[in-house]
């Protein structure tokens, strides 16, 4: 079978009744079946219209959906696109379906004034062709929880409950917009979100696992940390316990609020091991217990950030110097973005606008997705072959201008 041409393939936004279609072919494309009700649930969270779907001929090969989230970046927050239910059927890859869905998408995006789309790669190698750079990372941790001891003794402050889902439902998410604050690559969480992703306990979410437990930490009365958490339970030959403990969310507003809540997850009995794998790259954990070896600490890639609007994107962002920077950016998808831009950063704001004098750095948009948080600095570009310095020192001064104090994180997948 020929390749068909790009012509052949059609993109469109999804019917009401291309739905169940829909979710056998992207069903096909993970090698797994959707659960009706599951189904159901991802259509409460992704709207129709913000949902492509791509036909050869007759038969839909490939489907693309786009939340729409508020994502925060260095100070402040901005419409983003989540891009999420990416899948094209086995039998048409490498056919020109994704790219073509990758162009429709982005067309979409900057239509609806979302200047950033961002995404967790099921495959990071197709992505950054397209557009999009590594903009976080994500830590994982693997510890026996009687070698998690902090380095300094304290005793216990303030009160752990075990909460009820419409308590959770209540209290959670205002503890979850307190702690995530000035936090880059953390959006805001919608009222479905919470239900549907978040604290959604399906058979298919508890993976073998228990029940979803919900503890939250009150000082003075006050919710000021929580932690989400489910148990495998598994007990050896000896009679001893062989599970694990597996930390879907553990948050606090205040350092001292974070430190009680993990002493907490550390000291839930029964179990041989805490795990958790979509922690903060920052983790204080690292700097709080006597033995970090025993984290077992590893990085893995976080979301990929496009950037679909460079002059709304860079204007929109805070800067954490002054000064100004003549970059040369190549764009082949997004041809709009492509150019010579200087960007101007003071104490009113900053300006990005196009220019003809010479550049101080060359390099690709989806090198400017992984600096724009601030995640990946522009030296660490540069020693990676990937940005050209044109002018001696304006990397440092690249650097000093993108660089944040707090590292940026994404906890959700989506």
């Amino acid at each position: 079978m020929t390749d068909p041409a790009p012509s052949e393939i059609r993109v469109r936004a999804v019917r009401e009744e291309d739905l169940e279609t829909c979710a056998e072919t992207n069903g096909s494309a993970f090698s797994f079946e959707w659960d009706a009700d599951d189904w159901t649930n991802v259509t409460r969270l992704v709207q129709p219209n913000r949902m492509l779907c791509a036909f050869q001929g007759e038969a839909m090969v490939g489907v693309a959906g786009a939340l729409q989230f508020s994502l925060a970046v260095p100070g402040g927050e901005l419409p983003t696109a989540g891009v999420t239910l990416v899948g094209v059927r086995p039998s048409h890859r490498r056919r020109g379906v994704l790219t073509a869905m990758m162009r429709h998408q982005l067309d979409d995006v900057r239509a609806w004034g979302e200047p950033l789309a961002i995404l967790w790669a099921s495959e990071s190698n197709i992505y950054q062709r397209f557009g999009y750079g590594l903009a976080t990372l994500r830590a994982t941790i693997d510890v026996e929880p009687d070698r998690a001891t902090f380095r300094a003794p304290s005793l216990p402050f303030g009160r752990i409950r075990l909460i009820p889902l419409d308590e959770a439902l209540r209290i959670l998410p205002d503890l979850h917009e307190r702690a995530r604050a000035g936090s880059p690559g953390t959006f805001r969480r919608s009222p479905t979100w919470w239900t549907e992703r978040r604290l959604a306990d399906s058979a298919r979410h508890r993976r073998g696992g228990g029940p979803m437990f919900r503890a939250v930490l009150e000082v003075d009365g006050r919710a000021e940390g929580y932690a989400l958490y489910r148990v495998h339970s598994s007990w050896g030959e000896s009679g001893l316990p062989e599970g694990w403990l597996d930390v879907l969310e553990a948050l606090g507003t205040t350092p001292l609020a974070t430190r009680e809540i993990w002493r907490f997850l550390f000291g839930v009995d029964l179990v041989a091991r805490v795990r958790a794998d979509r922690l903060r790259p920052d983790h204080p954990l690292l700097l709080t217990l006597a033995e970090p070896r025993r984290l077992r600490l590893r990085l893995l890639d976080g979301i990929w950030l496009r950037v679909v609007d460079v002059r709304a994107a860079l204007g929109a962002r805070a800067y954490a110097d002054t000064g100004s920077l003549v970059f040369d950016l190549i764009d082949p998808f997004c041809p709009w973005n492509a150019g010579r831009w200087r960007l101007e950063a003071g104490p009113g704001g900053a300006r990005l606008a196009p220019t003809a004098d010479p550049p101080d750095l060359r390099l690709d948009a989806s090198d400017l997705g992984a600096a724009y948080l601030g995640g990946v600095s522009f030296s660490q570009l540069v020693r990676a072959a990937r940005v050209e310095e044109l002018r001696p020192g304006a990397t440092h001064r690249a650097d000093a201008l993108f660089h944040t104090a707090i590292a940026p994180w994404c906890p959700d997948d989506f």
